[in-house]
């Protein structure tokens, strides 16, 4: 960040900022100077039409390559470094990496995948994963992919939108211990998915035969071109990459297309400026090949850093096998969840005091807002010379608004900027940029990351209607968030599931932060249920193992929550339940919790991670009476 700084004239990071904004054009041309971005074709324009979120037109007239950028970087050094939770290790060079994408590249070609063609993945987060999706990418296909856990109508609902040529998959994986076989969901996938021309199969979990009985199925060995040339396809800048999709639980997927520039931009400017990854960096991110953190991740090959893949339960052996990986790979950034980090805290792990981790530099960490006392933990249980970022974005922009600053001091329960080339203001409901208020977290003007398009939605009503009708013409993400004086950011919460009651907005992460305070508390979760007329705060408990929501600890709860934020945050009913619902990519769902409540059907259950959970909250007794204020 510094260097860059300095070699564009400024001296700080709030005038870099606004001549990120204020001269778009020019800072995203400097980016690509500055990373060795290098495209086939030179653009026209570097933006066609600056009024247009939605069709900016971004590098017009140029074409580039994604894949080639990621794998730039040739000799021995290691390129991936994977770990299963089962104690397997295996390393893949840059040659080697180069070497198995051309093979499965020329194995495409081979069945008919062209520019275009939709490829999907139904893959742990392995080395297949990656090669395979840069074999796509490299011929101009376009990748898509599920976790393994997902079940047959969660697949079905995002890949039989697509209509992918090709399934990469598993006979199985590993979780917390366990052996999951999912060769019976592969065929219902593959049966239900009428596009799949090939299924290759990975033979991932070495207990488990790969024979699934499909007549297309073809082994990984066997699809696999030896001593094949690689090549790189040029396409245009914005030409489809990945398919995305929203997990929200109101109806089917949405399909988020994201392009080959944009996505590449972004995450170079995320990743060397923001984060500081060089080829010197280990990065690691705990995540699956379901959520999008797993596309930032292997991003990273792009800036010459090695990436260590995990696949299994972070929480195996005690919460502490991701830390023995950290020391043994010599980790230099570590991303993870808020809720992995508040687990952490709770089973009372101290990872600096167990493991060597001089490595360690930066600890990043997204899905849902970092509490305050959890940025207390991470400095005195894992070091106390770190960057902690908390990150936020989304699937959306594949991307972040909000990130860390190697520069900028971290401050207590705050994100520490808004992004380079990123808009971000807080509007109020008037459409009122403001400062040290609650309000809507918006972007003003166009970035290269916007989708490409939603799928299948051909006139833009879907992508439109997603994030633009709050505000006619500027993007409003669906945070409800604060942005400080100093420039650093607070995200209270959705502001979909911003609570009402009285007609004043309370943010539910504000909510949380205090309730889980307490060492009873292992989460929860609070959603606004209409009563008499009006708005009434319900909080559900998750309570550790031989602890009662009595009385006392009712008090407790609505003690600490009164006396750190305001009396309307104080619920009037509190529930305990034995979990949470959660999404795949481990984000609670206040909406489908609220839907159960008021007796509303939840349209996509495939989303959830524990779609069972959500029978906890249905037709409760506690919830058919007046408050209780005790």
């Amino acid at each position: 960040m510094y260097r860059f700084m300095q070699l564009s004239g400024y001296s700080d990071y709030e005038s870099l900022f606004a001549w990120s904004i204020n001269d778009s054009p020019a800072f995203w041309e400097a980016l690509c100077e500055f990373c060795d971005v290098r495209f086939e074709r030179a653009a026209d324009t570097i933006l066609a039409r600056p009024d247009s979120i939605m069709d900016a037109g971004w590098f017009s007239g140029s074409q580039i390559n994604y894949a080639e950028h990621l794998l730039r970087h040739q000799g021995e050094r290691l390129a991936l470094v994977f770990c299963g939770e089962n104690g397997t290790r295996r390393e893949v060079s840059r040659d080697e990496l180069r070497e198995q994408v051309a093979a499965i590249a020329a194995g495409l070609r081979a069945a008919d995948v062209g520019h275009g063609d939709r490829v999907a993945g139904f893959l742990p987060n392995c080395p297949e994963a990656i090669v395979a999706m840069l074999a796509a990418t490299s011929i101009g296909a376009i990748w898509s992919s599920c976790s393994p856990d997902f079940g047959v109508n969660g697949v079905v609902d995002r890949f039989g939108q697509i209509e992918p040529k090709v399934l990469f998959t598993v006979n199985g994986y590993y979780y917390n211990g366990k052996t999951c076989d999912i060769r019976a969901t592969v065929e219902s996938v593959v049966n239900k998915v009428g596009s799949i021309r090939r299924t290759v199969i990975v033979p991932f979990a070495d207990d488990l035969p790969t024979d699934t009985g499909l007549a297309n199925a073809v082994a990984w060995r066997d699809i696999a071109v030896r001593d094949a040339e690689l090549e790189f396809s040029p396409v245009a800048f914005d030409h489809p990459l990945y398919i995305m999709y929203s997990s929200g639980t109101t109806g089917v997927p949405k399909c988020i297309v994201h392009g080959h520039g944009g996505t590449l931009l972004q995450h170079l400017k995320e990743h060397v400026l923001h984060t500081d990854i060089g080829p010197e960096d280990r990065l690691f991110y705990f995540t699956t090949c379901g959520w999008m953190m797993w596309n930032w991740l292997v991003s990273g090959l792009a800036s010459g850093a090695t990436l260590v893949l995990f696949d299994g339960s972070p929480f195996y052996n005690d919460g502490r096998v991701l830390w023995q990986m950290a020391e043994d790979e010599k980790i230099t950034v570590f991303g993870t969840s808020a809720k992995y980090i508040s687990a952490l805290e709770k089973a009372g792990v101290r990872p600096k005091d167990e493991f060597a981790l001089p490595a360690l530099r930066s600890v990043l960490s997204t899905g849902s807002p970092l509490a305050p006392e959890s940025f207390d933990y991470v400095y005195d249980a894992i070091g106390d010379d770190l960057q902690l970022a908390s990150i936020s974005g989304g699937t959306d922009i594949l991307s972040c608004f909000v990130l860390g600053n190697p520069l900028l001091p971290v401050r207590r329960g705050e994100l520490q900027c808004r992004g380079l080339g990123m808009s971000v203001e807080i509007w109020n409901e008037a459409g009122e940029a403001v400062i040290d208020e609650h309000g809507e977290l918006v972007c003003t003007q166009p970035f290269p990351s916007a989708p490409v398009c939603f799928w299948n939605d051909p006139d833009g009503a879907r992508y439109r209607a997603a994030y633009f009708e709050r505000f006619d013409g500027v993007w409003a993400h669906g945070d409800f968030a604060e942005l400080t004086a100093d420039g650093g950011l607070i995200i209270h919460g959705r502001s979909d599931s911003v609570l009402n009651p009285g007609g004043v907005r309370i943010g539910t992460a504000e909510i949380y932060r205090q309730v889980e305070k307490l060492d009873e508390i292992l989460e929860s979760i609070a959603i606004g249920q209409n009563w008499n007329g009006d708005v009434r705060v319900v909080l559900f408990v998750v309570l550790r193992e031989g602890i009662s929501l009595d009385d006392d600890l009712q008090h407790r709860i609505r003690t600490v929550i009164r006396e750190n934020t305001t009396p309307r945050h104080v619920p009037a009913k509190i529930v305990a339940v034995p979990e949470i619902p959660r999404t795949k990519s481990g984000k609670i769902v206040e909406l489908a919790v609220r839907s159960v409540v008021h007796r509303e059907a939840v349209k996509n259950t495939g989303a959830l991670a524990n779609p069972e959970a959500l029978a906890h909250f249905a037709d409760l007794p506690e919830l058919n009476s007046d408050e209780d204020t005790s």
